[in-house]
């Protein structure tokens, strides 16, 4: 039998033209990430990904001037990879001397080859020097015109295809108690304490929102059924966009007073329906034991 062949991206080009922004793209897709690998374990991993990585997952190295002798190097260990343990891509990130000079200047960093007098000067010879690094190149962005969204988008595009990834963001859903203040971090916050309290009715103080009594309780008033089906109508609205937006995580709070029955029934309710619908779920009631 065979080795196990790893899936091998090398992400390299011109400072300041997004490398970063590409290898947090292709960890995102379960990838395997590595910045600024030495030349000489990068001449280890070519040759062997498994044995100098220790994992099977795909892998993403982030290579560049960084690395003393890069540019003279990085050719020579490419043609030395072991194509039967590895399927490697050469991904050249450029974008043009204005772009690169603006985003160094909003970033207030100074650039790696940075004795060579003026910015626009290092930037320059930074092209000259991995001219041949680009002609070796599988794949060549130029994230000139595209935001960060725009590149993560052509990751996606580029390296997403046939990928077992979770769908869309991962969801925490939370109940809590205004009284013990709000959980930090929240995305989207509701309160819910216009519903009426099954703390007041007798033989439910005890009970949380997961129970039966209570749930009875809560969907014989009107309002209840109501909003459960407009916040969750809002919820399944949203997803989608932030989803567009490539956000890896969204927190949605659901408060009442004490946290105990109306947010804790609610957010019941709505992670069974968003679970129906294959979102991906965490949920918590932090204040229901209190």
């Amino acid at each position: 039998m065979s080795a196990p062949r790893n899936g091998l991206v090398l992400i390299t080009g011109l400072s300041g033209s997004g490398k970063s922004t590409v290898a947090k793209s292709l960890e995102d897709l379960g990838y395997y990430c590595i910045d600024n690998l030495p030349l000489k374990l990068l001449g280890r991993l070519l040759t062997d990904p498994l044995e100098t990585s220790g994992t099977s997952q795909d892998i993403a190295v982030v290579t560049d001037v960084r690395a003393p002798g890069f540019a003279e190097e990085f050719p020579k260990l490419l043609a030395s990879a072991d194509v039967a343990r590895h399927e490697p891509v050469v991904l050249f990130l450029e974008a043009d001397d204005e772009t690169l000079v603006r985003r160094f200047s909003e970033t207030r960093r100074s650039h790696p080859i940075g004795d060579t007098g003026s910015l626009i000067e290092s930037i320059q010879l930074e092209r000259q020097l991995l001219s041949e690094v680009r002609g070796a190149a599988d794949r060549v962005f130029d994230s000139s015109e595209w935001t960060i969204h725009e590149l993560r988008d052509q990751v996606r595009l580029e390296f997403g295809q046939d990928r077992d990834v979770a769908a869309g963001p991962i969801v925490t859903l939370t109940s809590f108690g205004f009284k013990y203040g709000i959980p930090y971090g929240t995305d989207l916050l509701f309160d819910v304490r216009f519903l009426p309290n099954p703390y007041f009715v007798d033989g439910l103080r005890e009970l949380t929102g997961r129970d039966a009594p209570v749930l009875e309780y809560l969907e014989g008033e009107a309002e209840y059924q109501e909003l459960v089906d407009k916040l969750h109508d809002f919820i399944a609205y949203l997803l989608p966009k932030y989803d567009h937006e490539q956000r890896s995580y969204v927190s949605i709070g659901v408060g009442c007073t004490g946290g105990r029955h109306r947010s804790v029934a609610v957010t019941e309710e709505i992670n069974k329906r968003l679970e129906e619908e294959g979102w991906t779920l965490r949920k918590s009631h932090r204040d229901a034991g209190r």
